[in-house]
């Protein structure tokens, strides 16, 4: 397989507070003058009556652009509609900038986990009723609620710390969990008002958010330091405090801790992170497969025994360099999803520009399928295919399970990074005016 030649550039630099800040400062980036997004005005149009009939969607996040695509769920994918993210960009960018802590970390996500770009729009979902989408904003340090109809924001919640990242939404889909990546913490959502119901502490940089049990737990998994260029193990020890955290859902209360290195040194497998990455839970939730920073494969968690299982090891790629601060964010492969019978893995491998699905009781792989730099995988609206973004070619592709073959590929916006599933109003095309 040959590696793409388009491939953006993925050195990360260190993060000098210090530096930042002189640097944004003397860059003379101050707006002139403090926009106003609206968020709090009525639509000066007239909102046309609802049918209260919903449509079936994938929200694909555009990061570093600050939109999101909304395509069709299954078939041909193809593109209904696009939703500003930010539409209050230049009344957070006055906030920031006349703020020297705020300017720090908004220029090291900048430099560090944005490579370069800014972080506009992580994680999304729709409400119930499909009439506003609830998203992550990661240079904006926020969630915030938008109107589908209007494009106009509903709510918006400032985390704690200087960074929002993954998102989960509740089985019944009134609450959404956040994590705030500097302040280790887990914020807990009402979706329609954006009220925080609760919240607990995690391990360094929470990252992936599953509620599990039919909505009783709410499991983080923190990844730790990705940010800086420590990556040969004996420098592990710098990455910090990696580990699940499993909290009820209702009283926020953690109820346990699970330590991945002391399960993975068990296993013989003490050269593997304990930095998880996505996971995918089978359906019964008898089993756990996560990914690893720096590793190009995946690993079996007996869930109700409490150990590890397999590890499987995926191909790598010629083209891929064996220098691991070279990957994005630590991440070697970013990116799972479970077939709806759980009887196949779709894997995303990010560095090594492939996905493949995987037999989940023998593990042998599929077809290695070209991709630039995919990044997240999920399942579409009938469960037949894999979804995945390709934050490397602008584009959403869809493969095969049966068959772990590529069926058709999407263009969408800037550097495109988390999809979800979610709903519109059947009639919808897009925000009025847009």
């Amino acid at each position: 397989m040959t590696r793409s030649s388009a491939r953006r550039p993925r050195r990360r630099r260190p993060f000098c507070t210090a530096a930042l800040v002189a640097a944004g400062l003397a860059a003379g980036v101050l707006p002139s003058v403090p926009g106003s997004a609206g968020a709090t005005e009525a639509s000066k149009q007239t909102r046309q009556a609802a049918s209260g009939e919903l449509k079936e969607v994938f929200f694909v996040g555009n990061n570093w652009e600050g939109t999101a695509d909304v395509i069709n769920s299954r078939g041909d994918y193809s593109k209904i509609g696009r939703i500003d993210m930010i539409p209050d960009k230049k009344e957070r960018l006055w906030e920031i900038y006349l703020n020297p802590v705020k300017l720090a970390f908004f220029l090291g996500i900048r430099l560090g986990p944005g490579e370069g770009h800014d972080q506009y729009v992580d994680d999304m979902y729709t409400t119930k009723d499909g009439r506003s989408v609830v998203a992550s904003r990661p240079s904006f340090a926020d969630v915030v609620s938008i109107d589908v109809e209007s494009g106009k924001i509903n709510w918006r919640f400032p985390v704690s710390g200087f960074r929002s990242d993954h998102m989960a939404v509740s089985p019944d889909g009134t609450q959404v969990a956040v994590s705030s990546s500097t302040s280790n913490t887990v914020h807990v959502l009402d979706m329609v008002t954006g009220k925080e119901a609760g919240n607990f502490k995690t391990g360094d940089k929470p990252h992936e958010n599953v509620y599990t049990d039919g909505g009783k737990y709410l499991w983080n998994m923190a990844i730790g330091e990705v940010n800086t260029d420590m990556d040969a193990p004996w420098q592990d020890f710098t990455k910090g405090d990696r580990r699940i955290t499993v909290a009820d859902a209702k009283t926020f209360e953690v109820k346990k801790i699970i330590d991945m290195r002391e399960r993975l040194d068990a296993f013989g497998r003490k050269d593997l992170s304990d930095a998880l990455r996505p996971v995918a839970f089978t359906p019964d939730e008898s089993k756990m497969y996560f990914q690893v920073s720096f590793f190009n494969g995946f690993v079996e968690y007996d869930v109700h025994n409490d150990r590890i299982t397999r590890v499987k090891t995926l191909p790598k790629n010629p083209d891929t360099s064996d220098d691991r601060t070279t990957y994005v964010n630590d991440s070697r492969h970013h990116g799972m999803s479970m077939s709806p019978r759980g009887d196949k893995l779709c894997i995303a491998g990010t560095m090594d520009d492939y996905v493949t699905v995987v037999n989940r009781e023998t593990l042998q792989e599929g077809p290695l399928v070209a991709a630039s730099k995919p990044y997240w995988a999920t399942v579409s609206g009938d469960g037949k295919h894999c979804v995945v973004s390709e934050s490397g070619a602008d584009q959403v592709t869809a493969i095969d399970f049966a068959t772990g073959r590529k069926v058709v590929s999407i263009p969408v916006g800037d550097h495109p990074q988390r999809v979800r599933l979610g709903h519109v109003p059947a009639d919808w095309t897009g925000p009025a005016g847009s």
